[in-house]
């Protein structure tokens, strides 16, 4: 969640006092180039509901039960595929969406503002694959999308991972960058200025960040295309999904007690993005069988700081679902 938000901090002076047609041209030229260097490598699918008609961005590992991957906020499906994916692909059948608006799936607007709208356009791609009862990992942001998908469909879920998920309201405010963004006379503007002049040593800064006090993996800024997520389209979209997270989760955090799936919860004690006393410890103690493994002095990214602890939360979560 706070990439953008530390890149905006950042900006400089010669990028905030650039001309707006300068900042126009720019940001367009650098979108295309982004595109260009990274475009879609999984199955681009046209779905329909209730929502209407839009395209869904997916990434396909492997063969056996289902697996679906949730990545959090201003992410990919690319995500989990600096390895992870690799990994569990001789087990199951792994399935990395983009989210909507994200990465190469397209936005809805405010329908897919909410993560119970993004469950229904990610349920009408399952559909499409046909996915049978998956066990749902999501993270960070995708932590209240899994969440939000087990409340629509309790006898369709398997099983759940929540990794350093989001998924309780907390007190307080969101970084400078949200802030902003609420502000609808700022709102074309900003995403215009950070995907013009946000430059690679920012970016970097921003993704090393998100990774403390752990080190991020080297290889992982290259592999995740971080330029996609500074469109301005997808800064927008990621903006809106963010600034209404909490009024979903209040909505959300209520009906956990109901769930009847087995839940594996991972979250590193030192995670100050998504703090684990106010969203792990929540839900371990609210569903009844749920399970909290926590990693001393980990922080946000443990699937890839802590591989192994989620791999095996997940291979738990499916013989849960088949003791079951």
């Amino acid at each position: 969640m706070p990439l953008v938000s530390s890149l905006l901090l950042a900006l400089g002076p010669a990028a905030l006092g650039g001309l707006a047609g300068l900042t126009m041209r720019r940001a367009r030229a650098r979108e295309s180039v982004a595109e260009e260097a990274f475009p879609p490598r999984g199955m681009l699918m046209r779905v329909k509901g209730d929502f209407g008609k839009t395209t869904v961005h997916a990434e396909i590992r492997g063969d056996g039960p289902d697996l679906i991957l949730i990545h959090g906020a201003s992410g990919s499906a690319r995500e989990f595929t600096f390895g992870l994916m690799d990994r569990l692909k001789g087990r199951y059948r792994v399935i990395a969406f983009d989210r909507p608006g994200l990465g190469w799936s397209d936005d809805m607007g405010k329908t897919t503002r909410s993560p119970l709208g993004q469950v229904k356009v990610l349920q009408a791609a399952a559909a499409r694959l046909r996915v049978h009862r998956p066990v749902i990992l999501g993270q960070s942001y995708g932590g209240a999308v899994a969440m939000a998908w087990a409340l629509a469909a309790p006898d369709e879920v398997a099983a759940l991972v929540i990794v350093s998920g989001a998924t309780h309201p907390w007190s307080g405010g969101l970084g400078g960058w949200y802030r902003l963004m609420k502000a609808l006379p700022l709102r074309p503007l900003l995403p215009a200025l950070v995907s013009a002049w946000a430059t690679e040593d920012l970016t970097q800064r921003a993704l090393s960040a998100i990774f403390a006090p752990d080190e991020m993996p080297e290889g992982y800024a290259e592999h995740i295309a971080a330029s996609l997520s500074l469109r301005r389209a997808t800064l927008a979209a990621n903006a809106g999904q963010v600034n209404a997270l909490r009024s979903n989760l209040r909505d959300m955090a209520p009906r956990y007690p109901r769930l009847p799936m087995p839940l594996e919860i991972v979250h590193g004690t030192a995670d100050a993005i998504v703090p684990i006393g106010v969203h792990a410890e929540h839900l371990v103690r609210q569903v009844q069988g749920a399970n909290l493994t926590r990693i001393e002095g980990a922080g946000h990214m443990p699937h890839h700081t802590h591989p192994d602890i989620v791999i095996a939360a997940i291979h738990r979560a499916f013989a849960r679902a088949r003791g079951r």
